[in-house]
């Protein structure tokens, strides 16, 4: 692996640590206190056993998360302004701007305009503890710009720009204007099996698994918290 992708991914995991203590309020220690702690124990989300039954976080950590998500979120909704400005610090060699966008469609599941709680412990839960199917079915979904279930040659073209602009100065020396469309050529040609111009999912996920780097990015906050 290159120094800049070994860079990049360092920069990933880094975001990964950062936005688990985001929402579980550990960014501040002086923040909690036993009387704050006993309230939240007792005013827990309706959803709790719900979310428990459905991530991969037990009980103490959904409580914990809880409470930093309403000490950083106190109206129940992160923003994508306040999510974008978190991601772009740990990008400042590039431009996180679009990507960020993408990614936080990706955990605003119904499209509002906003991630609730349980949009993104869902979200961080899959990210971070998924399976590989569950992965993979997770960034089909924030390759699916207009989540109409199928990606196109564009969309995949967006997201390679975006991820482009997201590392900057690691891709040195610069890359030339048309290197992301003729990567997407070659992936797009691999993953369209019957050659009708958009992935399914299915076609998504096989390609996937039949490739070596792409598995093993997969695990790459396998670590991370």
């Amino acid at each position: 692996m290159s120094s800049r992708r070994r860079r990049f991914k360092r920069q990933l995991i880094k975001f990964a640590r950062h936005a688990y203590k985001f929402i579980s309020g550990t960014l501040s220690a002086d923040r909690e206190d036993d009387e704050q702690e006993q309230w939240i124990v007792s005013h827990r989300p309706e959803t709790l056993e719900c979310l428990q039954a459905r991530s991969r976080f037990d009980r103490t950590e959904l409580q914990i998360l809880y409470r930093g998500f309403k000490t950083e979120c106190p109206n129940g909704h992160l923003n994508e302004e306040t999510f974008k400005n978190v991601f772009s610090l740990f990008f400042p060699q590039g431009d996180a701007t679009r990507y960020a966008h993408f990614l936080f469609s990706a955990f605003d599941t119904n499209q509002s305009g906003s991630v609730t709680f349980e949009d993104f412990v869902m979200g961080l839960s899959v990210v971070l503890r998924g399976s590989v199917e569950e992965k993979l079915n997770w960034t089909f979904k924030l390759y699916d710009i207009n989540k109409d279930g199928l990606i196109t040659k564009e969309e995949m073209l967006d997201m390679m720009k975006a991820i482009y602009d997201l590392m900057g100065s690691c891709t040195n020396p610069r890359l030339k204007e048309d290197t992301p469309r003729q990567h997407v050529e070659l992936f797009f040609q691999k993953m369209d099996r019957n050659q009708d111009g958009v992935v399914t999912l299915d076609e998504f996920i096989d390609c996937c698994r039949k490739d070596e780097n792409i598995m093993k990015s997969l695990n790459i906050f396998e670590n991370a918290v």
